[in-house]
């Protein structure tokens, strides 16, 4: 435990080497800030010096004994800390200097809130800020999630919802369709404001979760029927421009997904054609 902590920082880490590491270190902060590196059974060598490495510097490690997933990870991680805001890095991701200060501050100037996110830099083979809608939009929730994999929760919140769910693909975008069903307010850092590096490399890029997105959409739909059933009053509501309201039950939703897609869905982003917020 870190005294005085407001803030944890919660790394899932899956065979992930040297990336946990780069993580950890990306975390600057003037002030205190709990790290949690949860080991979800990671079967190589590799893995394993680096987080004998970070234990060693005094970081927290948390071993499971079997591969449980992400969601399990996650939550472990939330168990073994005490600080009152959780803030998920995945363990090839970048945190932002001072940016968990900022939630931190903007959580608690609105207690209302439950979530605090902002927009985030996508970096691979190019770098892009991804625009992040500024509230919760069931409409586009319904279809896909546009929303930050790196986001600060209350941990009250995490615990009255049960964290993440164990399905292994999806486990974010489940979690905000309940915070949207809920009715969670939420506050964003503010057009621009970038609140962590999100890494693209590799087989992340084609991950394995697209090969069974008709599965999981499946599991979306049957776990938050009431989501889905209010999908016209959803549209009325939501900002989203008329065009991309009709376009994404086609561009998205249940739809078999195509590994070609990232090579599309790059050549968009350099137009600058699907990376705004309405």
């Amino acid at each position: 435990m870190t005294a005085g902590a407001r803030v944890v920082v919660v790394v899932p880490c899956y065979g992930d080497g040297i990336f946990a590491t780069e993580a950890v270190r990306s975390i600057r902060e003037e002030e205190p800030v709990e790290v949690v590196v949860v080991d979800d059974h990671s079967p190589d060598a590799e893995t394993q010096t680096a987080l004998a490495e970070l234990e060693s510097n005094g970081v927290m490690v948390v071993r499971h004994r079997h591969n449980l997933g992400l969601g399990a990870a996650r939550w472990s991680g939330l168990k073994a800390s005490s600080a009152p805001f959780v803030f998920p890095l995945d363990a090839d991701d970048h945190a932002v200097e001072g940016a968990l200060a900022r939630m931190a501050d903007a959580l608690t100037a609105n207690p209302e809130a439950g979530v605090c996110f902002g927009d985030y830099i996508e970096t691979g083979k190019s770098e892009i800020v991804r625009a992040v809608p500024e509230d919760l939009d069931a409409y586009r929730l319904a279809y896909t999630n546009e929303y930050p994999v790196s986001s600060m929760f209350r941990r009250t919140l995490l615990e009255e919802v049960g964290g993440w769910p164990t399905m292994f693909g999806y486990e974010d975008w489940h979690l905000w369709m309940t915070l949207v069903e809920r009715g969670t307010v939420t506050v964003h850092l503010g057009e621009g404001v970038v609140t962590y590096r999100r890494r693209l490399h590799g087989n992340r890029m084609l991950r394995a979760s697209k090969d069974i997105h008709g599965e999981l959409y499946a599991r979306l739909r049957n776990d938050h029927p009431r989501l889905f059933a209010d999908l016209p009053a959803h549209r009325e509501r939501s900002e989203l421009s008329r065009v991309r309201k009709a376009l994404y039950p086609f561009v998205y939703g249940g739809r078999r997904r195509y590994r070609w897609e990232t090579h599309v869905k790059a050549l968009l982003d350099r137009l600058g054609i699907w990376t705004l917020r309405r």
